[in-house]
């Protein structure tokens, strides 16, 4: 087959690979010249064309010649040039349905798919910690990956993942969603759903719920959270759901198959489940684990491991990875001490993530570092502003935009003007490296510095080394000296 992908952006990309990979010639076209791409988008296309796709970039008037079938880009403008031409020709346009099925016949192995507003990362990453202790050689895709999920999933086709692993533990944020709406999943999580990304959906948050609805359609086996019993009872038939809770006085677990209970140092899953699609059960009973972590990560660990139980693992396998987990990558990260200060990164970004990770160090004076807010989303900087007021001393907003590439002083200024009538002292930086420096200016010896926000998740080694730079110039420059401790 030949086909002519239009838009070489966040969709195009990865379904050309996978239809070249799949042995069809592949043209990618698009008005942008290849310098113009993000260096990791730049860096792909070089990569897919070593592969064999054709690139057909910097052509605003591309050629449509033996096109047996075009893929368009969901952001394709209908008064573009290559928009009309498709509709003149009357061309067969490849649909993401279509492209779902590709990945269904590429994957044959079990899908553990995890999905939500936030906690995806996290949830995915305990997951596959659980199976790999059980034995398993996991196919993990996840933002901890790449931040464009479906290319990682893509590239997993194509470097032969499905044939060396024995199952897949997939985060599907909303985009990969879009992109492989029907994608089979034997086991799906359901975390929660908060507004965001709803620029992306012509502002209707019915429009995103109905986005991420795709696990409930495309799941055998459902587990969700607590909190979604209600919106999954309206929006759709399904009464096969498994819910799964946190135990705290102020929701309902009454009705929970899966409940999670806290201490410091240790995490109790209790269970009870009568009839399961996957072959196992029924099951029930208990079991405590040590459990070192923080905030957010109980109520992650608790839907990881109803995933597991459900799917036939064991008490002692989760447990085992619960006992050695030590956490991941800028999600309540720990990068050391920096003349007497703990430094601790996390990527929350949405209201519900940032409250939970500020709460956690409410008894302490905190020093907050905050990314740009806005990437391929625009968010309300105000009201980020007017939230973390509340909870820290002061707030150090940067302005570069990893997505652009650029500083926006703009979005930084928004977010301190949000906070002025709360308790927090309000700085602005241009860069992150720049911004941590300040964090020392304004902080002591005993004080937290705490970073939150999505830009460290689209490149954490650059935006880390970062922030590390900008917090040793920060000590030398303000106390004159650099004391590190690990």
């Amino acid at each position: 087959m030949n086909y002519k992908i239009i838009g070489a952006g966040n969709a195009g990309r990865p379904v050309a690979r996978l239809l070249n990979h799949l042995g069809n010639h592949v043209e990618i076209t698009d008005p942008k010249k290849l310098d113009d791409f993000h260096p990791d988008f730049k860096k792909r296309l070089l990569e897919m064309e070593s592969e064999g796709v054709i690139l057909d970039l910097g052509n605003p008037k591309p050629e449509f010649n033996d096109i047996d079938y075009v893929y368009m880009a969901p952001t394709l403008p209908k008064t573009s040039y290559a928009y009309k031409k498709v509709q003149e020709l009357n061309f067969k346009v490849l649909t993401n349905e279509m492209v779902s099925e590709f990945i269904n016949d590429s994957i044959t192995l079990d899908i553990i798919g995890i999905t939500g507003t936030m906690g995806k990362t996290t949830t995915t990453y305990i997951t596959t910690t659980i199976f790999e202790a059980a034995g398993y050689n996991v196919w993990s895709c996840s933002s901890l990956n790449q931040n464009l999920v479906s290319e990682v999933i893509v590239d997993g086709i194509v470097n032969g993942k499905n044939d060396e692993c024995d199952i897949c533990v997939f985060e599907i944020p909303h985009g990969t969603a879009g992109l492989f709406p029907n994608i089979n999943i034997k086991v799906g999580i359901f975390l929660n759903i908060h507004e965001d990304h709803l620029s992306e959906f012509g502002g209707s948050m019915d429009k995103y719920i109905n986005r991420k609805l795709f696990i409930a359609r495309d799941s055998e086996t459902l587990i969700a959270s607590n909190h979604l019993k209600e919106l999954l009872e309206e929006r759709t038939n399904r009464d096969d759901v498994l819910y799964y809770g946190w135990e705290n006085p102020e929701w309902d677990t009454s009705f929970c198959n899966f409940i999670g209970i806290g201490s410091k140092g240790s995490i109790e899953i209790k269970y009870d489940v009568d009839k399961l699609k996957t072959g196992v059960g029924p099951i029930n009973g208990s079991f405590t684990s040590p459990f070192h972590m923080k905030s957010y990560f109980y109520e992650n660990a608790t839907a990881a491991a109803a995933a597991a139980l459900t799917y036939g693992l064991s008490e002692k396998s989760i447990i085992k990875a619960l006992s050695k987990f030590k956490g991941l990558e800028v999600h309540m990260e720990n990068i050391g001490k920096y003349n007497g200060r703990e430094v601790i990164l996390d990527s929350a970004f949405l209201y519900e993530g940032m409250r939970l990770t500020m709460e956690y160090f409410k008894d302490d004076n905190v020093v907050l570092l905050l990314d740009n807010f806005d990437t391929t989303t625009k968010r309300d900087k105000q009201e980020v502003g007017r939230l973390c007021g509340k909870y820290v001393n002061v707030i150090v907003a940067t302005g570069f935009n990893e997505v652009d590439q650029k500083v926006e002083m703009s979005a930084a200024e928004a977010i301190i003007e949000g906070s002025k009538n709360t308790k927090a002292k309000g700085v602005v930086a241009d860069t992150m490296e720049n911004g941590s420096k300040l964090c020392i200016k304004y902080s002591k010896p005993g004080d937290i510095i705490l970073h939150i926000g999505p830009v460290i998740m689209h490149d954490r080694e650059r935006s880390v080394s970062s922030i590390k730079r900008g917090l040793k110039e920060g000590c030398l420059e303000y106390e004159g000296k650099f004391d590190y401790e690990e």
